[in-house]
């Protein structure tokens, strides 16, 4: 059997959509389940979705429950992740963000920005979906990203240089979108969302002991395609995240020469859903069900669908998370 790696990238609400559309399409087409992966990395969005496949709840109703509406499953989302919060963190801003952000423009600028949400919402919303299963930690291998503003770092919460947190905090950390949430808290260090430093982090996978058979990565915000009639800055998230996509996977080929990787982008129908803003709890279950549609021809193309049968086979042990 193949010892898969599961990278899983940001991408806001839809991001998260896709990701558990596409990995329940391949499970259908294969009958693998996502959780026997040797590895999971999440990162923002991903992180959730990693919550998800690790306790062993991932099922076409992880978006969507059977007796709800679109209305309703937008109405549950966004009243789960938008919980706002007091008021402050100027100060913060300043020193982690503005002040360097001057010496050095980029987008360390927005770090630690004021913002009108709390992302323990993010962590509430998962909790809901995966129950006790949030308030530790996987027992297989699993890593969430978030970046700390105070050693301006990426962390890696589930290693052994990460602090130990909770599933459910770890994921509101990886998932705090600078200007949509306030920094999250931890033991008095600030984090946001794992995205400013990669969409990805698939370098991440060069941690394990061994060399891994084949790496499946499923990134929301790096697609390759040019998005038809998009807003410039979705073109600017795509390009720059399948650039950091593309050295990750580069510095894989160089470590592990055998390991197959595919990395799964949204096609261009999905990415008019999805678009122009990633954080719409209103057009999570329309991504959804398009990208359960479109990746049925992603799957069978042969240069795709030989490499699945060859690492992704059948699981038995569905319940392997909880």
């Amino acid at each position: 059997m193949s010892k898969v790696g599961l990278v899983l990238g940001g991408g806001g609400i839809t991001g998260a959509a896709y990701e558990l559309a596409a990995l329940m399409a391949i499970h259908m087409a294969t009958s693998w389940d996502p959780n026997s992966s040797e590895v999971i990395i999440g990162t923002s969005a991903g992180s959730f979705v990693a919550g998800t496949v690790r306790s062993g709840r991932l099922s076409i109703d992880s978006l969507a429950r059977h007796d709800e509406s679109r209305k309703d499953v937008a109405d549950r989302i966004r009243s789960a992740v938008y919980r706002r919060r007091r008021p402050g963190g100027v100060r913060r801003w300043i020193r982690h963000g503005l002040v360097p952000g001057i010496r050095k423009p980029g987008v360390s600028l927005i770090l630690g920005s004021p913002a009108p949400f709390d992302a323990g919402g993010i962590g509430e919303w998962l909790t809901d979906e995966i129950g006790d299963f949030a308030e530790g930690w996987p027992d297989d291998s699993t890593v969430v990203v978030a970046y700390e503003l105070e050693a301006k770092r990426r962390v890696a919460f589930g290693t052994l240089d990460a602090p130990d947190v909770e599933l459910r905090h770890a994921v509101s950390a990886s998932s705090a979108v600078p200007l949509i949430f306030a920094p999250y808290e931890l033991d008095g260090r600030h984090y946001v969302d794992g995205g400013v430093a990669s969409g990805t982090h698939a370098d991440l996978l060069l941690a394990n002991d061994e060399p891994l058979d084949f790496v499946l990565i499923i990134a929301p915000m790096a697609a390759d395609e040019i998005r038809e009639g998009g807003r410039f800055y979705e073109g600017i998230f795509d390009r720059v995240g399948r650039a950091a996509l593309d050295a990750e996977i580069e510095m894989i080929h160089e470590a592990w020469p055998t390991t197959e990787v595919l990395a799964i982008t949204p096609s261009v129908d999905v990415q008019a859903l999805m678009g122009p803003n990633p954080m719409s709890a209103s057009a999570a279950v329309p991504a959804f069900i398009k990208t359960l549609a479109s990746l049925r021809m992603k799957l069978a193309k042969p240069e795709v669908w030989e490499m699945l049968c060859r690492h992704l086979t059948p699981t038995s042990h569905p319940s392997r998370g909880r």
